[in-house]
């Protein structure tokens, strides 16, 4: 088997989520959770820019531009969906409402600290948005994200150097390689995709346990 694509990845994290949850999708990847959620599971999507019960990415004519995602990108509705005020959505957030939050991550460390908001660029723009309350308000937290950098660089590191979200809030990674789960015993390597556990474990300065 070879490296996931983004989709791939979007439907192993959409496999993981319970029927009946109260879900966030975070900008960029995530949002492709969405579209491979099964039909009747009952899950109920969440933006912070005030909407619940968010359907699958808009196509053709049924693009409503007043009806977006966090992100920015067209949406659908679902029956029952509601609107509210943001400051009532965040409120929801660091509440404990939410079941799940998939977010992207520049970095995860082993013991689930999230830096996704900054890489310290001086010339980068800040743009944490609702991370941080998504990170210590959802129940779990679940990262999708590429395991190495485009300079080769892994982005699940013993210790997160980018400034951080949240600490110690990362359940599960979904990469293209690779999805581990972060445990009290360490890090677990669930499933490989196109690269062995002695691989893995010779590029990662991560210690790695089997399941």
């Amino acid at each position: 088997m070879s490296s996931l694509d983004k989709h791939a990845m979007a439907a192993l994290v959409a496999r993981d989520i319970e029927p009946g949850s109260y879900v966030n999708l975070g900008i960029g990847q995530p949002t492709l959770v969405a579209d491979h959620l099964p039909a009747g599971a009952g899950i109920v999507l969440h933006t912070e820019n005030g909407m619940l019960n968010m359907g699958p990415a808009a196509t053709g004519d049924a693009v409503d531009p007043d009806l977006t995602n966090a992100g920015k990108i067209p949406v659908t509705e679902l029956p029952g969906s509601s609107y509210f005020h943001h400051a009532d959505s965040f409120a929801m957030m660091r509440g404990g409402h939410l079941d799940v939050c998939v977010m992207g991550a520049f970095q995860v460390s082993a013991g689930g600290d999230l830096a996704n908001w900054h890489t310290g660029d001086p010339d980068a723009i800040p743009a944490v948005g609702g991370a941080m309350d998504l990170a210590v308000g959802a129940k779990s937290v679940y990262v999708m994200m590429t395991l190495f950098a485009k300079d080769g660089s892994p982005k699940l590191v013993p210790s997160c150097t980018y400034p951080l979200t949240g600490l110690a809030c990362v359940d599960r990674v979904y990469t293209d390689r690779a999805t581990f789960l972060i445990t009290p015993e360490g890090v677990v390597v669930r499933e490989t995709f196109g690269i062995t556990f002695e691989e893995l474990s010779e590029r990662l300065d991560v210690t790695l346990l089997r399941p």
